[in-house]
């Protein structure tokens, strides 16, 4: 009955998203207030302490949901100012002559590259991806599956900065753990691209490309982890290595890198009215400080080490180190800020800007973050406030304890592999690998010492399928369909692209029970 009471709101939530079609930010509000409302009822916890965990939550969410809030502001900043149509126009040339090449480039490279600096490859890619020729279906299907390998490193590294912030791990032995999974997911991934384009004839066709791409992929994270610099800015290097090989390839091959063959009077007017490095500028910025920020010893040691900017919500709890002059969302606005002068904005521009980011920022916010609230009402049920801060007299009034003890009673040995299953689903859930490591961090360490088995590996296996469960988010699939004028298509892609998720989370399972 606990564990029922426990799973509840999160049965709930999963329920109003696929049955009722809720909203994610709506379907997590709900389930955060029946989160409250059954601690208190059922587990000894009091208001108080369920708001300020819920406070507490919400501030640790910050590296996600307010990258979230100044990603978009600088998406819209793009977009309205026709810099993004300016970088369209110049991606939709390359590879032309070689589809599994320019699958790979544009999905997987230019696709990590893009999530990792705070872009959305489902709101750019899916046009490109029509005007090359290629199907609805797939325009909506690969710019949701090709970062996915990659996810942890989306944001700058935000889901890696929570996992290293919730299993107190450094961010270089966090980032180790993870980069084992990527040259095998990151092939898995290119090889369900091309099926997904053309069957086994297109993986076949594609067998060198794809092995090349996700191998270089995967390597590049390795390698950037056992350096253990810059590891924030992994998805970006990957993303251009990949680019890299790709094109090394085609050259190789004797096959064209750029063909203009598919160029428009509409494209060639863009092209003159503003430059691609114009165009690029926030984000050439917002690379160039985040590699002196992260690569400079003393100023990374200064922002992320003696300016931790601790903020103690929980008594007698670990502070939360919000490192906000570090962490990647302020230096989204700065790097667009400063590129302000060289796109510059007319004063209409602005203004829809601000109009489009206000009417388009505070749900997805809010979505980010109240899962982060859910997970920690959930941490700490069942604590009392006493001298020197809260405690837990009787783990029996603990959602996570309870959760933990059962499933390794259920599970034993084979949890390992059932905790890939449940990043899954909380990836679809939350729609967020950093939210799914929000949820079930705590769970999966408790429980993960109970069996003796390593819980940062068993952790890491669970965020790494939340990533995978972007190829079945609705939120994402609609946004890539919105795009396209093709809503509708994102049904279709669910029931071909659910099988491909269960299978690339099997073998991140296994992995994971190996190596765990």
């Amino acid at each position: 009955m606990d564990v029922l009471l426990t799973l509840a709101p999160i049965i709930i939530v999963l329920v109003l998203l696929i049955w009722g079609k809720c909203p994610a930010d709506w379907s997590g509000i709900i389930g955060w207030v029946l989160m409250v409302v059954i601690s208190i009822l059922f587990f000894h916890t009091s208001l108080t302490v369920g708001l300020n965990a819920s406070l507490a939550g919400i501030i640790a969410s910050f590296p996600v949901s307010l990258m979230v809030a100044t990603s978009i502001f600088q998406i819209t900043f793009l977009e309205c100012t026709g810099a993004l149509k300016r970088i369209v126009v110049f991606v939709k040339t390359i590879a032309k002559q070689d589809r599994a090449v320019q699958i790979m480039i544009i999905n997987m490279g230019i696709g990590t590259l893009l999530v990792a600096v705070g872009a959305t490859p489902v709101s750019i890619l899916p046009p490109i991806m029509v005007a090359l020729g290629y199907s609805t279906f797939v325009a909506v299907a690969l710019p949701a599956l090709g970062f996915d390998s990659l996810c942890t490193y989306a944001l700058l590294g935000a889901p890696l900065v929570v996992f290293a912030d919730m299993t107190g791990t450094p961010l270089e032995v966090s980032a180790l753990v993870f980069s084992q999974f990527m040259p095998v997911i990151s092939t898995m991934i290119g090889f369900g691209m091309l099926y997904l384009v053309g069957g086994f004839k297109q993986m076949k066709e594609g067998f060198w490309p794809c092995l090349l791409a996700g191998g270089s992929m995967g390597l590049t994270a390795i390698a950037v982890a056992h350096i253990g610099q810059g590891i924030v800015l992994t998805g970006v290097i990957a993303g251009a290595v990949t680019i890299m090989v790709m094109l090394l390839y085609m050259k190789a091959n004797r096959k064209p890198i750029i063909d203009r063959s598919c160029i428009t009077k509409e494209d060639l007017e863009m092209e003159s009215s503003m430059s691609l490095t114009r165009a690029l500028s926030p984000w050439l910025i917002l690379v160039g400080t985040s590699l002196f920020i992260n690569f400079y010893p003393p100023v990374f040691d200064y922002l992320f080490k003696q300016l931790a900017m601790p903020v103690q919500i929980i008594p007698g709890g670990k502070p939360i180190m919000t490192r906000m002059l570090w962490n990647a969302y302020t230096w989204v606005i700065i790097s667009t800020l400063i590129a302000v002068p060289f796109i510059k904005p007319t004063g209409a521009e602005w203004r829809e800007i601000m109009t489009k980011w206000v009417r388009r920022a505070p749900r997805p916010v809010l979505s980010a973050a109240i899962f982060f609230a859910i997970a920690y009402v959930m941490t700490y049920s069942g604590f009392t406030s006493a001298a020197g801060g809260w405690k837990l007299v009787n783990p029996d009034f603990n959602m996570i304890s309870i959760l933990a003890t059962s499933s390794s009673d259920f599970f034993k040995g084979l949890y390992p592999v059932a905790a890939g299953f449940l990043g899954l689903l909380g990836g679809f859930v939350s729609g967020s690998e950093a939210s799914t490591i929000a949820l079930f961090t705590k769970y999966n360490i408790l429980t993960s010492k109970l069996l003796h088995v390593n819980p940062l590996v068993v952790t890491a296996g669970t965020a790494i399928a939340g990533g995978l469960a972007s190829v079945i988010s609705p939120a994402k699939l609609q946004n890539a369909a919105a795009t396209i004028d093709a809503l509708g298509t994102e049904t279709e892609v669910i029931r071909v692209a659910f099988v491909i998720a269960v299978i690339f989370t099997g073998m991140a399972a296994i992995l994971t029970f190996i190596w765990a």
